[in-house]
């Protein structure tokens, strides 16, 4: 199985500046001998490892973890698109063997409609040339702009992370299910079964997150849904029933436990190793 994200951070060492202190479940280096024991126990013969913070040191950090670690398959890091240099920067970590994604980190942006920036067009030229995929950290909200960009890129992979994180605590999920059904319609967009956990109330479990997965599957298929961790996000997860590595992966093969064996190696293998190309 492959877990599809999960992140690596050392606190204010390497441009890492969150977590905050106040978040006291993920206020922690966390490091590959942090996760080894936990992707074994589940079955997990490797990872994508994603960045977290808006910065290049942060990138150059994990790619040199990547070049350490035989769990890490593939990375996905940090440019800062709308920089000048963003092509150059772009064309430098794409000769690393395993860096297959870039991640800008769209949902702190105060512009909802930030990646459709025309300064932004000669960095995403840069990583078509260089076959680099588009992680997309986004809330529901950025969806409509999110579904613009994809229209006018339909050469350039891209994978919604955490599922567009719907307020689950909220009750938040037909406008979720509509902005994300026009986007789901797009090929070449992907998407990940992973922090929903975190987008739901203490008091919410199995049925009250059942909805989101299946229509999830309904959405995108098992060709287009790989299943991700968000180690060690996962760890603020309200429910402590599920703010656990083995727990939620525990919880999304239950809910998913009607598939068939082929969709099932896609969602938790396949797909991923596809996307990121390894």
């Amino acid at each position: 199985m492959i877990d599809a994200h999960q992140h690596f951070w050392q606190i204010g060492e390497h441009g890492c500046i969150w977590p905050p202190p106040e978040l006291i479940p993920v206020y922690r280096h966390f490091v590959p001998a942090d996760l080894e024991p936990l992707a074994q126990a589940a079955g997990i013969t490797g990872t994508v490892l994603v960045q977290s913070q808006e910065s290049d040191a942060d990138t150059d950090y994990l790619l040199c973890l990547a070049d350490k670690s035989s769990l890490v398959n593939a990375v996905v890091g940090w440019v800062d698109l709308a920089s000048p240099d963003a092509a150059i920067r772009i064309n430098g970590l794409a000769k690393h063997p395993k860096l297959r994604g870039l991640r800008p980190m769209l949902q702190s942006m105060p512009d909802d409609n930030w990646i459709l920036r025309s300064q932004l067009e000669p960095a995403i030229a840069a990583m078509k040339v260089a076959q680099l995929s588009l992680d997309a950290l986004v809330g529901v909200r950025h969806l409509p702009g999110l579904q613009v960009f994809a229209e006018r890129h339909p050469d350039l992979p891209i994978v919604i992370d955490h599922a567009a994180k719907p307020h689950i605590a909220g009750g938040e999920f037909q406008s979720w299910v509509t902005a994300l059904s026009t986007l789901a319609v797009l090929p070449h967009v992907y998407c990940k079964l992973s922090g929903l956990v975190t987008e739901a109330a203490e008091h919410q479990g199995v049925e009250d997150l059942r909805p989101y997965v299946e229509q999830l599957y309904r959405l995108f298929g098992a060709r287009r849904l790989m299943w991700a961790s968000d180690w060690p996000v996962l760890n603020l997860a309200p429910n402590k029933g599920y703010a656990s590595y083995g727990k939620w992966l525990a919880l999304a093969k239950h809910l998913l436990s009607g598939l068939s064996a082929r969709e099932s190696e896609a969602v938790f293998e396949k797909t991923a190793r596809d996307f990121y190309r390894f």
